[in-house]
């Protein structure tokens, strides 16, 4: 009995992940010395962060690039997308590890620490030598060598920008139903409209660091709370950066006719992630802004 058999297209070898490893890695290197050099006229670690996002947005578009291309081809089959499927599902996963990791680190100073500080379990002595007349309070607003900060509310911009985020997954599951309906102008409008919710998001999160460092003296020097504080919304906006990327180049791939009713994983890969990166700043307006 002949069954007619699956295509299986195998990629090319491509040059896209080693330059996404170089791009991360000045990154990483360029942050770090970014922090480093503050206080210094040295601005090399600056340079190095910039070369490496830029970098990073060229291996973005240069891979995405070869993948529609392979896509609009009809090269792939039914087993590459359960593999793209898998990878994005991976990725996600990791991206809950990264921040599981910030988050627990957040629990550890918050829930044990701080009490240790002060006393707890019996800890009377030790904390008289570590830090004498410390009390035990989130968020700590004084640093052991007296620096003295204010703590961000959570009214303001972190809500309005909490409000912004919500919005943005309502207007982006209204694009993917209307994809499914195969409604091309709705999608072009509600897609639209979230890479712009995404972008309003960025520029509200830079006017809130404004306001932090100049106002209320919330710096990276401020201790743990300054500490996670950054780490935290810092990471999560470079994730919508991300995320606003990918959606920029589906919503230009709509523009162009691309995507069916039934053919759209770059869409569904593109809302997977930007839902996600929702759910991270729920958890964090919550666990730093508000409690």
């Amino acid at each position: 009995m002949n069954h007619e058999q699956e295509k299986y297209y195998v990629p090319e070898q491509s040059p896209w992940p080693i330059v996404g490893a170089f791009a991360l890695f000045f990154i990483a290197v360029g942050c770090a010395l970014t922090i480093i050099q503050l206080d210094s006229p040295n601005n090399s670690g600056a340079i190095l962060l910039l070369v490496g996002i830029a970098t990073l947005i060229y291996m973005i578009f240069g891979w995405f690039r070869n993948v529609i291309q392979e896509s609009q081809a009809g090269l792939y089959s039914e087993q590459m997308d359960r593999s793209f499927k898998q990878g994005m599902g991976w990725f996600i996963f990791s991206e809950i590890m990264f921040f599981g990791a910030f988050f627990g680190a957040l629990f550890y100073a918050r829930m044990i620490a701080v009490p240790w500080l002060g006393g707890a379990s019996n800890n009377v002595s030790t904390n008289e030598v570590l830090w004498p007349q410390f009390e035990a309070a989130w968020p700590l607003l004084t640093t052991p060598d007296g620096t003295v900060t204010q703590a961000m509310g959570w009214q303001g911009l972190p809500l309005i920008n909490t409000i912004i985020l919500l919005a943005s997954s309502i207007t982006l599951s209204l694009a993917h139903v209307a994809l499914e309906k195969d409604q091309r102008a709705k999608v072009k409008a509600f897609l639209g409209l979230t890479v712009l919710l995404g972008i309003g998001f960025l520029t509200l999160q830079v006017e809130e660091y404004i306001h932090a460092y100049q106002e209320l003296g919330l710096t990276l020097q401020s201790g743990v709370y300054g500490n996670t504080f950054f780490l935290l919304t810092g990471f999560h906006g470079v994730h919508v950066t991300l995320g606003a990327i990918i959606l920029f180049v589906i919503w230009v791939r709509v523009l162009k006719g691309h995507f069916s009713a039934k053919n759209h994983f770059a869409f569904q890969a593109g809302a997977w992630y930007w839902h996600f990166v929702d759910v991270v700043w729920l958890c964090l307006f919550v666990f730093v802004y508000v409690l």
